[in-house]
């Protein structure tokens, strides 16, 4: 059971709460959700959501997924992320942890 995470708001996980799904923008615009491992969070939280506040991070069982994931190559970073071609079923988020 991989763990991966994912940041978003607290205000869009309550949509997703209510929806009994999470869909990030990029799911859309590129076909997929940028989820990290544990070992990338920081930086991913570095990179794109300084100063940003009321932020979470799904922690994700990725056997729970309904939806197909895979690990694919970042240029940008030189490193290797999950990432979730569907949407995010709330049942495979198996804790939320607020970001400081």
């Amino acid at each position: 059971m991989p763990i991966i995470y994912h940041i978003t708001t607290s205000a869009a996980w309550n949509i997703a709460q209510q929806n009994g799904f999470y869909e990030a923008p990029s799911l859309k615009d590129e076909g997929f959700i940028h989820c990290s491992q544990d070992h990338q969070v920081a930086g991913v939280l570095e990179r794109y959501y300084k100063n940003q506040t009321d932020l979470v991070k799904l922690v994700i069982d990725s056997d729970k997924l309904t939806g197909k994931f895979i690990f694919e190559w970042s240029p940008s970073t030189a490193d290797t992320f999950p990432h979730v071609y569907g949407v995010i079923n709330t049942e495979a988020v198996i804790d939320v942890v607020k970001v400081a």
